[in-house]
């Protein structure tokens, strides 16, 4: 055994290649990003298949295949890509694997950088396969193994649901030094276990319905939920008591006093009823502290309903705990002493016990695009070419929904990964009189956008395609896609054309152009604007963090009239106002030049390479 310091990402993707993973595959997606990638990092051997797979749906399903045929194998992704995911999901669970599966799906608790807050145990719940919640990354990387051998005894794929400050917080960790390696079997045909008809789904239901039952027993005895604390009910007197899950129990054991009870629950679905049984009796009160659902707390007022348990369940439902957001070490601590008066030790400010709690205000920084980014050049293009026609600017999820901020404002809606196509199809459906826009960046293109491109054209709607081609997938952390030339497993492989697959679709034109020239970027806009049908203008240029222009920038002060236009048009944070002049931030510009062609006085100068 070794000691290793580990984010939670690289433990959960060092826990799968200890437990002997023949493939991997996702989609990128904060916070999950990193398992995969870490996966990638121990394969130097190129014994694991990864892959980004071009969206959730097809990494679960190429991984369900592998496990058909006998193999371990991770999907990865976040909580809103597991929506993505759902239709293999759902099926899934009804046919089962072989080799075992494990999925983690991600929740961002906020949320920090995702659309929604939605709750992974929920979705565990509704179809029917095992959950692990863990706690940390120690016991995130522990329970990859552990859920690998319950997805193989059992036949069903697992959902490991870490949420963010388990994904990226740090631990030492002791890992195993060899790897458990077993070969794959392959592929057994029985048409009668693989092939899901109505009558099989039927009967797998009823086998399902089994198995959980037998899951929550064996879940009772599992290491990962447990009761702690004080004996109940000993002296006599009512008890009140705790029950946590996730991060919230690390949150939890920081201030609660050691007599209290305390249930520890690691595997939210099944739920261990026999040790929640055991729990309640003999308390009067239980506070549930859990973050986005309240699924503990649900399971426990059931069980008390069941077994007739003379116990109040408090928490989320009853306003004792928030019901968003994340929950931290203070405000548990706040809920703790409100649920326990007679521990005024819990009411102690960080001020009262002598600490220094003054902090100095942090700055408001709001997001913008970075310096030099070229879907700014590309959002401004198509704000020149619009001018004075009603427009619709339906956005996606990437960099450049901050597209939406000022002085930009070219966003006017953002709903999830592709919706841009087809929510522009609607609103010209109603309003046909506006020029409807979409924009879409080229990773999200491949992963959910060339769907609603068919149904555009087949249900002949008129729309302005804008695919923002940065040649990556840049919100992420720069991960490959289709149109970058390269694999996970670092193949080079013939990029795929986004203007084939449109001319291949049928759109009606479509153009190419650098967003950086101006001057081309707006007259690309303008020759597609009066053309009937789906078009496109295709903005290529790479992302600044990844390939920066070798040039640098900056005001000459005797010929800058202060107009505020570089300022006011583009809001780039590489310019601001000084001492009653533009100025230009040497240490943030990077060269991309698009100031220097919307200044009518000719003051922004190059000045040489960026060092």
């Amino acid at each position: 055994m070794a000691r290793e310091l580990l984010m939670g990402n690289e433990a959960i993707g060092l826990g799968a290649v200890h437990a002997g993973i023949s493939l991997a595959a996702g989609y990128p997606g904060t916070p999950s990003t990193e398992i995969l990638e870490t996966v990638a990092n121990y394969n130097k051997e190129k014994r694991i298949h990864v892959e980004w797979s071009v969206n959730e749906k097809a990494a679960l399903e190429v991984a369900a295949g592998a496990s058909y045929a006998g193999a371990r194998t991770l999907v990865t992704m976040k909580q809103v890509g597991l929506n993505v995911a759902s239709d293999p999901v759902m099926s899934l669970a009804y046919i089962g694997v072989e080799g075992g599966m494990v999925i983690v799906a991600a929740d961002d608790p906020g949320p920090i950088s995702s659309q929604t807050e939605q709750d992974t145990r929920r979705f565990g719940a509704f179809s029917k396969l095992p959950v692990f919640d863990p706690v940390s990354p120690e016991e995130a990387y522990e329970m990859v193994e552990e859920a690998f051998r319950y997805s193989e005894a059992y036949h069903t794929p697992v959902i490991l649901r870490p949420t963010t400050r388990v994904c990226h917080g740090c631990a030492s960790i002791e890992v195993k030094e060899e790897s458990w390696k077993s070969a794959p079997r392959g592929f057994v045909k029985d048409a009668g276990r693989w092939v899901i008809f109505p009558r099989l789904s039927y009967q797998n239901h009823k086998k399902i319905e089994a198995r959980n039952e037998e899951l929550s027993r064996q879940f009772s005895k599992c290491r990962f939920n447990h009761i702690e604390g004080g004996i109940k009910g000993a002296d006599g007197v009512p008890r009140k008591g705790i029950a946590a899950g996730g991060v919230s129990y690390a949150y939890v054991k920081e201030s609660l006093p050691e007599e209290v009870p305390l249930l520890k629950i690691g595997t939210p679905h099944p739920f261990p009823e026999e040790l929640a049984v055991e729990f309640l009796k003999g308390l009067s009160e239980v506070l549930v502290l859990e973050e986005l659902d309240p699924v503990i707390e649900k399971e426990l007022l059931c069980i008390a309903g069941k077994y007739h348990l003379p116990v109040t369940i408090k928490g989320k439902l009853t306003h004792d705990t928030q019901n968003a957001g994340e929950n931290s070490v203070e405000s548990v601590k706040a809920d703790l002493a409100a649920f326990l008066p007679e521990y005024p030790e819990l009411a102690e400010t960080e001020e009262s016990a002598g600490k220094e709690t003054e902090q100095p205000a942090l700055p408001i920084r709001p997001p913008v695009l970075c310096a030099g980014c070229p879907h700014r050049a590309s959002f401004y293009a198509v704000k020149r070419a619009v001018k004075g026609r009603k427009a619709v600017y339906s956005g996606d999820i990437g960099c450049y929904t901050l597209g939406n901020a000022k002085p930009l404002d070219m966003v006017d809606t953002c709903l999830c990964m592709g919706a841009d196509v087809t929510i522009a199809q609607g609103l010209h459906i109603i309003e046909p009189d506006a020029v409807n826009f979409a924009f879409i960046g080229d990773s999200t293109f491949f992963a959910s956008g060339i769907t609603g491109v068919v149904n555009a054209v087949y249900n002949q709607t008129d729309i302005v395609l804008i695919i923002l081609d940065n040649s990556t997938t840049a919100m992420t952390g720069h991960q490959p896609h289709p149109g970058t030339g390269r694999t996970m497993m670092g193949e080079i492989v013939e990029k795929i054309s986004i203007r084939k697959i449109l001319e291949g679709i049928g759109a009606a034109k479509i153009v190419e152009a650098d967003p950086l020239d101006l001057e081309a970027a707006e007259n690309a806009v303008k020759q597609v604007l009066d053309v009937r049908g789906v078009r496109a203008v295709i903005f290529r240029s790479p992302c600044i963090a990844v390939t920066k222009p070798n040039k640098q920038y900056q005001v000459e002060e005797e010929t800058c009239t202060f107009c505020r236009q570089c300022i006011r048009e583009i809001g780039c944070p590489a310019i601001s106002a000084e001492d009653g002049k533009a100025h230009i931030e040497p240490s943030l510009c990077f060269g991309c030049g698009l100031c220097t062609q919307i200044c009518h006085f000719n003051a922004i100068k190059e000045v040489g390479a960026h060092e």
